[in-house]
């Protein structure tokens, strides 16, 4: 996403004298009256007398009748609406529209408030549960969420569609909408429901908001020398933190590389540009973008330091937009191979315009194209070698507040029984039945994690089989492995 903020300043007399008397504008009409001042496009001067004397004043005619619709909508309502209208509200309302009316979740008009927050985001931390979301088809949905936040350590998942916030329904809210009502201080509480898969079941969470962690970039050495480094955003500080990761495993030895930006919903394009440089030849395209004409800009990768060690790239379905800028062009310039799973499908470049009343336009101007030249939007990017995570990867969360005991037969259960399945316990027959073998299992496990022994599955006891298997899938990795093993092999 190609963040880049500007500010336009504009001053207009709110009195005129055309002839003898003046013209008197109320202020909801002068501020459509700027919207229109600026997006017209030619203009003619006209004399006027101002305070008796003669000045020039520039007066843009209105190249767009459609909005006079749009002020005899407010002239009619201001008059006869049962009460006093509000006239910010109703601007914000009018500017909130045009932008929904281009049927672009990834263009919107947010409020100074919402603005700041958006800024927070890409630039530092802010305060929420950590999750990436968009709206599609009039659904809230989950591109990633956020490393080390409360949502990751929840067990949110790309594509969890969230339903209510607090008990309020956010279906046919936009994703701003819907970020007002997750967002809140550290340490408060938020209750949801989500949708996980092609289950119609609801699952209940409750999520402590905390601070979302500021760092972008992790590595780790794994076996053969092998660099494991992930990125889980495009910040501003993103490209200096993975050089001081480099530095540190070049001095640890590093071999090779695994550069994973699984469940990374991308960030700034110059930040991609500047880390696919360091893969990719000096001179060779990273990236293409193409405006509405057509045109083409094409950004090649600049001179510098550059990552010699074999290296492959870790993709998932939560990889978004600058994440997947990287991936294809370490593909296609670098010949790196893509591991993994499809990524999510975002090939358009955003950009950010502040307005004078500190308010931000966020609009798409471009799609990006890879350097072959392929458009991935709403496609994605297939690996090269595909790999998918076990099942019980994917099994949907349990409703803590649930309680489930011997007897009981239901999905939930047959949930119960994979996660306890795949943790190596004993429950018999995968059923969905709450029988003897599962009573025993939950009882085991129990007594191997310190917790009340009571054969029930309910609060604690299913908080702790599900942390346990999210530490097995970590531990596990088949994806990590594989691009680890791919880069011994080239290493050899």
């Amino acid at each position: 996403m190609d963040e880049k903020n500007s500010q336009n300043e504009e001053q207009h007399d709110n009195e005129v004298k055309p002839a003898k008397k003046y013209v008197r504008m109320k202020p909801f009409t002068l501020i459509m009256l700027i919207i229109v001042l600026i997006i017209s496009t030619s203009g003619i001067t006209i004399l006027a007398l101002t305070f008796g004397e003669e000045k020039v004043v520039e007066v843009r005619t209105n190249t767009h009748p459609q909005f006079q619709k749009l002020l005899d909508v407010y002239d009619e309502l201001d008059k006869n609406y049962f009460k006093a209208v509000d006239e910010e509200k109703m601007v914000e309302g009018a500017m909130e529209g045009m932008m929904g009316a281009l049927d672009d979740p990834y263009s919107t008009y947010m409020p100074k408030k919402e603005a700041e927050q958006f800024n927070d985001q890409i630039s530092s931390s802010f305060e929420g549960i950590g999750a990436e979301i968009q709206e599609k088809d009039g659904q809230i949905v989950v591109v990633s969420p956020i490393k080390n936040s409360p949502a990751e350590k929840a067990g949110i998942k790309p594509n969890d569609i969230i339903k209510t916030v607090d008990g309020k329904s956010i279906v046919g809210k936009t994703a701003d909408q819907a970020v007002k009502l997750i967002r809140g201080k550290k340490g408060t509480k938020v209750k949801i429901e989500f949708q996980r898969g092609d289950s119609k079941n609801l699952h209940k969470m409750t999520l402590v908001r905390d601070e979302i962690p500021v760092e972008t970039v992790y590595a780790s050495m794994l076996k053969g020398k092998v660099a494991h480094i992930q990125i889980t955003s495009f910040s501003d500080d993103t490209y200096k933190e993975l050089l001081e990761k480099l530095d540190d495993m070049e001095a640890k030895g590093m071999q090779g590389l695994v550069l994973d930006v699984r469940q990374n919903p991308g960030g700034r394009l110059d930040v991609a540009i500047n880390i696919a440089s360091l893969f990719v030849e000096t001179g060779k395209p990273v990236v293409q973008v193409e405006n509405r004409a057509g045109k083409k800009e094409i950004a090649n990768a600049q001179d510098g330091r550059k990552v010699t060690v074999p290296t492959t790239i870790l993709v998932d379905g939560g990889s978004a937009s600058a994440s997947e800028i990287l991936a294809g062009a370490l593909n296609e310039s670098a010949n790196v191979k893509v591991v993994g799973e499809k990524t999510f499908g975002k090939g358009t470049v955003q950009t950010v315009e502040e307005l004078s009343d500190g308010a931000t336009l966020k609009y798409t101007t471009a799609k990006w194209l890879t350097p072959d030249g392929n458009w991935i939007h709403e496609k994605g990017i297939q690996p090269n070698i595909h790999v998918n995570y076990p099942s019980y990867a994917n099994l949907p969360y349990i409703d803590t507040t649930k309680t489930l005991k011997q007897g009981d037969v239901s999905d939930t259960v047959e949930v119960a029984e994979k996660m306890l399945d795949a943790l190596g316990y004993n429950v018999g027959k995968i059923d969905g039945l709450y029988d003897y073998s599962t009573l025993i299992a939950v009882q085991t496990f129990q007594q191997q994690h310190d917790l009340e022994t009571t054969g029930i599955m309910n609060g604690a006891t299913t908080t702790e089989v599900m942390n346990e298997l999210r530490k097995k899938i970590k531990k596990d990795d088949p994806q990590l492995k594989k691009a680890r093993d791919i880069v011994i092999k080239e290493a050899k």
